[in-house]
């Protein structure tokens, strides 16, 4: 019988036990990540949305900021998360990323996102969201707001501008663990 995948959850700010809970549901084994030596023996990483400022300061003072430069398996960003890893900051994701470009907090919303090739679109929450301002070639659309990218995969990156753990609607997780059972195919 296979092992349930061990996923982290960059535990330092922000919405990581909303994400823990929906990688939970389906099964997966979770670890709050603090630390950099608890990045050893994950099959993946989420990074989740909250406060980009905060989060990289902090993963800046615990030295997370290398040790997600240097990790090598597939990475789940949402908001923040997205933020982290674009060209600006991480430099992992070729992509680079407006914060708050949606407006403030006030301008929250929930909107419908249009999926790549599925018929039911996914309720998207998007709470001081980022705007993708531009994508490298390699970075592949699979979902959108009004014609914008707001969900996007690269190799073993999927970033999102909203906040999927938010709703019931699990497939963008699903999604992350199918490249995380991919990831581990390709290992083997």
């Amino acid at each position: 019988m296979e092992r349930s995948p061990r996923i982290g959850v960059l535990a330092l700010q922000g919405a990581f036990r909303e994400h823990a809970q929906a990688l939970r549901r389906l099964g997966a084994e979770v670890v709050e990540v603090r630390l950099p030596e608890e990045l050893e023996g994950l099959d993946g990483l989420v990074i989740p949305g909250g406060e980009s400022t905060t989060i990289m300061r902090l993963a800046q003072i615990y030295g997370l900021d290398e040790a997600i430069r240097e990790y090598r398996e597939p990475i789940f960003g949402t908001c923040a998360g997205m933020i982290l890893v674009d060209r600006e900051h991480l430099g992992l994701a070729d992509l680079v990323v407006d914060r708050n470009a949606y407006g403030r907090q006030v301008r929250s919303f929930e909107a419908d996102v249009e999926l790549a090739g599925e018929d039911h679109p996914l309720h998207g929450v998007f709470i001081r969201a980022p705007r993708i301002r531009d994508t490298g070639a390699d970075v592949e659309v699979l979902g959108e707001l009004d014609g914008e990218p707001v969900l996007v995969r690269e190799g073993r990156l999927l970033l999102a501008s909203f906040h999927p753990e938010l709703t019931g609607d699990l497939r963008v997780h699903e999604l992350f663990l199918v490249m995380v059972g991919e990831a581990q195919h390709v290992r083997a």
